[in-house]
């Protein structure tokens, strides 16, 4: 009686191992997906934004992460000092800088 209440405890589970290579294949695929909506393009938003920040010119227009508007007077290796308003200049991490507000300016008209 014991050994025929092990066995049929043990089949279902002899059943479910089948199904092993479907699942690896769903979480690749799973993997996949997550790379090329989110990864992928999270990477490529940031070399474009390193790009900027290095071809920074005295000149430019930008904005920072705090949304201040400023115009680039002098560029160092890590910071940037924006004229903001009249004589008023702000010496800010280049890492704030998040785009160049010209460009912003072309794409509303």
């Amino acid at each position: 009686m014991k050994a025929l209440y092990f066995v049929l405890q043990a089949a279902p589970a002899a059943s479910q191992q089948g199904g092993g290579a479907g699942f690896w294949i769903m979480i690749l695929a799973l993997f996949l997906v997550m790379w090329l909506f989110m990864i992928r393009p999270q990477r490529k938003q940031q070399k474009e934004l390193e790009k900027f920040r290095k071809e920074l010119a005295k000149g430019d227009k930008v904005i920072t992460a705090g949304g201040i508007y400023g115009t680039v007077a002098e560029i160092s290796e890590k910071t940037v000092l924006l004229k903001v308003d009249g004589e008023v200049k702000l010496r800010v991490d280049k890492n704030s800088l998040v785009r160049d507000f010209s460009e912003a300016q072309t794409e509303q008209k």
